[in-house]
């Protein structure tokens, strides 16, 4: 028994140490730490693969071994199984790649209405689809402001807005202070670039973490001292090269949210890559919502200001 199934304890090890060692990953070779940290959560598949394995094999040491990655994943991703929401909160924020090629923008935008957010962020919006995400929107939300491809909609008015440069040559985020009953708070819509995973060239994500370093400058310099940021970052809260803006800021999902709220891809939710975060804000719960059109979820919140 103790003989047996010593690759399958090999491979439990190994697991646990990429989990509670991930931060030690090199980036400098195809930024393969970044590559492990947005998919860390399911190194915890491999515990009920070798837990069957091990039995097929009446292995002792597999099992012994198996004790290691299910402690280290309980401490990392455990809290997130159970549900944090909590009552209250006066403002419902959502945000939605509602995808390029979305093929009925307009039955988006009666989902998103649907949803009962008081501000709506959207990303990868074409020029072809503005005039009916607008056109559908414009009876719940009377404000609403456009910067390149990204766009915010909302119940409340809406002053101060302006693109935010993240340094890939076009608007692909933005910046606005919404007046609500409950008081100012500012809010930031992003896109950060896309990331491939490329036989050759490893996890592609420098274009990406160039724009996050410029997203959290410029929301380190935000004299709001409410701030809320919605959109498609491109990368988990696990993400080092994201540190410049989760460092100062706190995922509702993390807080409040009531399972993994995975949005991407929708037809098989793997990663939560969009984000809605909160800094001054207290997070109350956080949901993903019903597919689109899109190949992303869209995702609320609810926050108190």
């Amino acid at each position: 028994m103790w003989r047996r199934g010593l690759v399958l304890a090999l491979v439990a090890v190994l697991a646990t140490l990429v989990m509670a060692l991930h931060s030690h990953i090199p980036d400098t070779i195809g930024n393969l730490g970044s590559l492990a940290e947005t998919f860390l959560p399911w190194f915890g598949v491999c515990v009920p693969v070798i837990l069957v394995l091990a039995l097929v094999r009446r292995s002792a040491t597999a099992m012994v071994a198996l004790v290691l990655p299910v402690a280290v994943w309980l401490n990392l991703f455990g809290g997130l199984i159970v549900s944090k929401e909590a009552p209250g909160g006066n403002l419902t924020v959502a945000t939605h790649n509602v995808d390029a090629d979305n093929p009925d923008p307009a039955g988006t935008s009666r989902d998103l209405v649907r949803s009962g957010a008081d501000v709506v962020a959207l990303e990868e919006l074409t020029p072809t689809a503005l005039p009916t995400y607008e056109k559908g929107l414009a009876d719940t939300y009377k404000y609403h402001a456009i910067e390149g491809t990204v766009a915010l909609w909302s119940k409340y008015p809406m002053s101060g807005t302006h693109a935010v440069d993240i340094r890939i040559g076009w608007k692909r985020a933005m910046r606005a202070v919404i007046s609500t009953p409950h008081g100012k708070v500012a809010v930031y819509v992003a896109h950060m670039p896309s990331v491939r995973v490329k036989v050759h060239a490893g996890f592609t994500a420098n274009q990406r973490d160039n724009s996050a370093n410029a997203l959290g400058a410029a929301i380190s310099h935000e004299p709001e001292s409410k701030v809320v940021l919605l959109g498609d970052l491109n990368g988990t809260m696990n993400d080092r090269s994201l540190t410049a803006v989760t460092a100062q800021m706190r995922s509702t999902q993390g807080a409040a949210g009531d399972g993994y709220g995975f949005s991407w891809p929708a037809s098989l939710p793997m990663a939560r890559i969009d984000q809605i975060m909160v800094r001054g804000v207290t997070p109350k719960s956080s949901w993903t919502l019903p597919r689109t059109g899109s190949d992303h979820l869209p995702i609320a919140a609810r926050v108190e200001l």
